[in-house]
Parts: C-alpha cells; structure tokens; sequence
C-alpha cells in the first residue's frame, strides 16, 4: 500500500485541474497532525511562478479536491498551505488489507530486477575488523528489502584472496606444516600474519622464499595452490562465523574472490586496448579519463596494468562488471564500499561505460559509507590503539546486552538471558549504525546504542514486546470487527502505518536503511502514545477490537521492518 504515492496522485490531478500540471507538488506529511495527515506546500511557488494570488490559488486546489474518494477534507492555512485529511473509511480499508496479507498490504516490483550487491568483501590476510561491519551490514539490508519488494538478488563477497602477500603467508604456512604448528597457527589468523610479517622483515631469505611462492602461486603450480588454498578456506571459516554471529544473510557460496577473475585479466586489458581505450605508456597500460582531470587539468590516469605485466585492483574491477552484466545478467550493480573509493567506482564506471561493457540500461552505483569513529571522534581502535576484532566487538555487546538483560529481570533463566542478550546485543550493533546516514562517520557509543530509550534498537525491540504483551492479555477476541477511527491517535497512527511501502520503496531507490529505522522509530513512538492515550484492553468490545486491529499491524510492521535491518523480535524481554 502507496499511501504516499497515492495522495500525491490525487494532489496531482486536482493540480492539473487549476492549470497547474507542470509545477511540483511538494506533498509532505502534516507537521502539525491537529491540522490534518498531509500538508501540500507548492502552490505558493506555483502563484509565484504564474503570478496569482497564492491564498486563493491555493483555495481552488483545495476545492478541486472535494468530494475526492481519498481525501475528506482540504482546508487552506497561512499564505498558501493546504491542509489534508484522508477518509477514515478509506484507510480502515487499506488496514484491513495488510492485515489479511503475509505481506502486509506491500505489492512485489511488476519489473523484478535481477540485482547483484557487492557486501563485505574482506580481505582473507586477517581476521575481519570493525572496519568491516558497516559493508556487512548495510549490504545485508539492502539484500533484505530489495529481495522482499520482488527482485532477485545475487549476493557477491568479493574477498580479497590474491595479491603478493599470500606469497609471505603459503611461504609462512609451509614452515609452520614442518614444525607440525599450522593448525595452531592458523588457530589466531591475526597473529598468524604478524608473525609472517616479522619473518618476512627480517630475514631475507624467507623474504625470497615468499617472492618465489608468489610466482609459483600465479603461474599455477599445484602444490602452492592447494596450500593457498587451505588458508583461504580458514579464512572464510573465520569470516563465516562472524557472519553468523550478525545473522547476515552471506553464505559461502557467496563467495566470488578476486582470484576467480585472474584468467580475464589479460583479455579485459587487451579489448581495451583494441579499442583504443587504453594505451601503452612507457610500459605500462593506461586509461587517460578526460573526464577526471588533475591539479595541472591533466586527464587522471587508470591504470590497468604494470609495467611488469603486474594486475591491478582496477584490472580485476573491470573484469568484475563484464561478469556481473555478461554471465549474472545484473540490471543494477550495488557496491557496498567506504566512501575513500569513491573515485574509484567513478572512474572504473566511466571506462566501463566507453568500453560498451556497462550499457546504459544497467545501473551502478557506489553505495558509498562513512567511519565509525570512537568518542574521542578518531576511528574506532582499541585502548592500546589496535584495530578491534568484529568478532571481538560483537561478543562484548552480547556480553553488556545480557548483563542489561539480568539486572532488569533477574527471575529469567541463563538460557532466557543468553537468547535475549543475543538478540538485544546484536541488534544494538547493527541498529546504532544502520539508523545513521550511510555516508556519514558515526560515534560508537556503547551506553547510547543499548538504552532502553531514545532511538535505539532495544526501544524498539520493546515496543514489539510491549504488542505481544497485549494479545497475552487480551484472550479471544474478534479479527473481524469494524475498525472505528474516532480519536486522532487512532487516525495518525493508522496513516504511518500505510507509509510501510513508500519507505521500503525509498530504501530501494537510494540504498539509504536510515530511512526505514526513522521510519520504525516513528511508528514505535507513536504507538506509545496511542497505547498510553487510547485504551486497548478496558475499552468497549467494539473498541477494544477495533484498537486491537492496529496494535497487531503495528506488531507485524515492526517485526517485518526490524527483520528488514536483520534484527531479531522477541515475544518477551
């Protein structure tokens, strides 16, 4: 259910009907709800615009919408503001209707994309860190939403698996085999690589060695390969299990590293450079992007590959896309990376684009994020100023969650505690982020992130709670009953929730999950008005199943949002 689209709709007609079909509605919600539900502010402009009086252009909108099937009432305010009213009758109709759908009312894309979200993607050297959480979580709720409004979506975790450092660490991996340590080793990837790192530093024989395993590694020598192998594999099980603690909907068959794209390499470099695209520099094969210019208003150079016939990151991006498009058959290309590579994504999109390998009718876009930051407003390190472990991090806000948890109801059981401390702890993590514009560095702040009130993922955890708490209360009771919208809580409340899909629609035309946590937030702090202001369960049966109608499609509205971040609900806290 459009509610939003739908009065635009309505507001747009009645426009065209006073001669005004060429200028901007600016339809948005009512800031004052005593007023009315919607507030239309363009008209004033409009009057600008045609040189009317903007009062009574505005009237003749406003009685252009009489007797409309949505809207009761439009009423003219200040210099040119119309206020709207939507019909009761009208929205108890669109309530009944979520109710009585598994999904809510929301109509699936008539044009399903298919829509490939490149998300996570770490590097296999060391164990995944904070710096890792915001592409984990941000392209999982993408993966989510778009998946649940009908498109097909094709995960891709593109982890860095190759480059010159595997050369150190098989180099490392075959000494420790010899010593009978690997596993042991292997156990701490992070110090696993310390320790190559040292090797590799200090003594220059082992420095050689590892030169000589990168050769091998990408010539294919078979024995180097398999050793390459097991440590990616351990590597993906440590990334794995992080996944698994966020609950993110990333399996290993996600998995599509930048090793899988070594044999398209050349071919990419080639067909750029049969078309005149990139050219031969001293050596070295370069794309001159007129379009990017540099501080002399030089055309920026891509590089596509060394002088020593080396690959670059923009060899296998490159690479990357002609697969997406050719053999995945992507509409839209989502690249869930820091906002640092943005120039980057601009230029491996711009030479994609003259190359003919990313048509006009395919979209891609850099889903660019800022920095978690500490609260000294520097990235987030530990105390003795080390890069944390995500894992590390994920444990700590179970263990606070669960402590949370006990001290407020110390009657539940350990099991009890450990399931919710799970969920609030989790969903804390993921909430403090995901409610914050993506492109914008946040402070990670433990104490703010787990409270109870404000806008945090355990107030709205139990504002669902608080609806469940109700059905247990209220026994059986009539599904079917007239929804009588009588007092304005009853009527604002019903309106957010028929908004559910134009959020969802927004999320998905800019990849922008703050705004469905806004959203979730709005209907869990209007709900508590309406519960405190609106009797449920002492009300007349007419009312009390009328109210107990919009308490259920506020309880599976926020389930079905939260579970839209990938946050977990609970029956109880």
């Amino acid at each position: 259910m459009k509610l939003h689209q739908q009065v635009a709709a309505e507001v747009e007609k009645a426009f065209s009907a006073t001669g005004l079909a060429e200028h901007p509605i600016v339809l948005q919600p009512a800031k004052n709800r005593d007023f009315g539900d919607y507030q239309i502010n363009g008209v004033m402009g409009a009057a600008k615009k045609t040189k009317q009086n903007p009062r009574e252009l505005a009237q003749k909108v406003a009685d252009a919408l009489q007797e409309n099937i949505l809207i009761a009432t439009a009423e003219v305010a200040g210099p040119g503001f119309i206020n709207l009213r939507l019909r009761p009758e009208k929205l108890v109709q669109y309530i009944k209707n979520a109710l009585q759908d598994d999904h809510l009312g929301i109509t699936r894309s008539s044009e399903p994309q298919t829509i490939v979200i490149d998300y996570s993607s770490p590097n296999l050297a060391k164990e995944m860190h904070v710096g890792h959480l915001r592409s984990s979580i941000i392209g999982d709720s993408l993966n989510r939403v778009l998946s649940f409004l009908g498109h097909k979506i094709i995960a891709q975790n593109h982890v860095g698996d190759w480059g010159t450092q595997f050369g150190m660490l098989v180099a490392y991996l075959t000494e420790q085999q010899q010593n009978g340590r690997a596993d042991l080793e292997l156990a701490d990837l992070e110090q696993f690589y310390r320790n190559a790192k040292v090797r590799f530093d200090e003594d220059e024989s082992f420095a050689n060695t590892a030169r000589e395993y990168v050769v091998k590694l990408q010539s294919g020598d078979a024995n180097v390969l398999a050793l390459w192998q097991q440590f990616v594999q351990t590597s993906l099980q440590h990334a794995q299990a992080v996944y698994q603690k966020l609950g993110l909907k990333l399996l290993p068959a996600d998995v599509t590293g930048e090793s899988f794209y070594n044999d398209q390499l050349q071919p990419t470099v080639n067909e750029l450079l049969a078309k005149g695209i990139a050219v031969d520099s001293d050596g070295t094969k370069v794309v001159f992007l007129e379009e990017f210019k540099n501080q002399d208003n030089e055309p920026a150079p891509f590089i596509i590959q060394k002088k020593d016939g080396g690959f670059l990151y923009a060899s296998t991006d490159l690479a990357c896309v002609r697969y997406r498009i050719n053999t995945l058959h992507g509409n839209r290309l989502l690249y869930v990376v820091d906002a640092r590579q943005s120039l980057h994504f601009s230029e491996l999109f711009t030479v994609a684009r003259k190359a003919g390998w990313l048509p006009e009718n395919v979209h891609a876009e850099h889903v660019s994020f800022g920095t978690m930051m500490g609260k000294d407003g520097k990235p987030f390190k530990t105390r003795s100023g080390e890069t944390v472990k995500l894992l590390d991090l994920l444990n700590e806000a179970v263990t606070r969650a669960s402590a949370l948890v006990a001290s407020k109801n110390p009657e539940l059981s350990p099991a009890e505690i450990a399931h919710i401390g799970q969920a609030v702890g989790i969903g804390a993590v993921k909430y403090a982020d995901l409610s914050k514009n993506r492109t914008s560095d946040y402070i990670f702040d433990w104490d703010s992130m787990l409270s109870f009130e404000g806008n945090t993922a355990p107030y709205l955890q139990y504002a669902y709670t608080r609806v469940q708490s109700v059905f247990r209360k209220a026994g059986a009771w009539d599904t079917n009953a007239k929804i009588s919208l009588n007092e304005p809580l009853e009527q604002q409340l019903a309106v957010e929730l028929l908004k559910f899909e134009d959020i969802l629609d927004s999320v998905a035309d800019t990849a922008y999950p703050h705004y469905l946590a806004a959203y979730l937030y709005q209907i869990a702090t209007l709900f508590s008005r309406f519960y405190e202001a609106c009797p449920i369960l002492k009300a007349d049966d007419a009312t009390r199943y009328s109210r107990l109608q919009l308490t259920s499609l506020t309880g599976k509205t926020l389930q079905q949002g939260l579970a839209l971040l990938g946050i977990e609900t609970l029956e109880a806290m």
